[in-house]
């Protein structure tokens, strides 16, 4: 095990690593609970079924939907039902149904687009990225923040398999929002937030499901113009492609807006816990705000 001061979360800390537009792709997810320990393949390096997990992660990847294990934090008893959540992070449409499972099997009958029309609960629910097996700082970070949100807001977080971004931990998907947060070591403050509405800028990795320029011109408005009521800032277009400089139109409360963002390629670093070699960091900067 690596020293504590070796740790790729403190590492990225001081190397000042930058978070904006680093979360995932999908806009949709699965939580599908699984108790008990996790190997790093998740879901499908655990308990369950591994032949049923990997075609449930193929086929849902395909259309678009990210799917993670969850577990209740702390220590209970395996159920012998149990749960599984669909959320749609969509814009305009964000939404949860959650349902039970038995036998691995059922979820392979679960239709995204059927389930999208069913996903109209929208309290915020945490999923915590504690997969130490993949990251000990996913598990050193995130274990304390997923015991806190479930004493807060109780039945409404889980510990989570990997979202990315280790380095970042603790990593909270908040969900139906879709808002992917890192370095949380506040959990009263992003509970509080949440549960508002609202949404704390300065944690925010990005928006899940948008392309990575755009998740970092949204955060960047929310920042500069002082917006934290969740939902306020929407994309309306994004302009060129890496590595050149990207322009990002933003619909506003007042009106409307372009933040230009430029990616940029960092110096080779040991990015996780788990590498034994530097890899190259991307980030994605925004060079400035403009109203239209």
């Amino acid at each position: 095990m690596l020293d504590r001061p070796n740790r790729c979360a403190l590492a990225a800390i001081a190397r000042n690593d930058e978070m904006l537009g680093t979360a995932f792709p999908a806009s949709r997810v699965l939580l599908v609970e699984q108790p008990g320990g996790w190997g790093v393949g998740g879901l499908a390096d655990s308990r369950f079924d591994p032949r049923v997990a990997q075609q449930l992660i193929g086929t849902l990847g395909q259309q678009g939907v990210r799917v993670l294990a969850i577990r209740r934090p702390g220590r209970y008893p395996a159920p012998v039902q149990r749960s599984w959540g669909f959320a749609d992070c969509r814009p305009g449409r964000q939404g949860i149904v959650w349902g039970t499972y038995q036998a691995a099997d059922e979820l392979l009958e679960l239709d995204p687009v059927a389930l999208a029309e069913q996903a109209t609960d929208t309290r915020p629910v945490y999923a915590v990225c504690a997969h130490g097996t993949r990251d000990m700082c996913c598990a050193i970070e995130g274990r304390p923040v997923a015991t806190a949100l479930a004493r807060l807001c109780p039945g409404r977080a889980w510990e989570c398999s990997h979202v990315g971004g280790d380095r970042f931990a603790a990593n909270v998907l908040v969900l139906p929002t879709g808002q992917l947060y890192g370095r949380i070591t506040d959990p009263v403050a992003l509970a509080s937030a949440a549960e508002a509405g609202q949404v704390l800028p300065n944690r925010l990795r990005g928006q899940i499901g948008l392309p990575a320029a755009a998740q970092a011109a949204v955060v960047h408005a929310q920042r500069e113009l002082r917006l934290t009521s969740g939902g306020v800032v929407q994309v309306l277009e994004v302009q060129g492609s890496p590595p050149g400089v990207q322009l990002v139109r933003l619909a506003v409360p007042d009106g409307s807006c372009t933040v230009a963002v430029q990616r940029v390629t960092g110096a080779p670093a040991i990015l996780t816990c788990r590498d034994v070699k530097a890899k190259v960091p991307l980030s994605y900067h925004p060079l400035w705000l403009r109203a239209d």
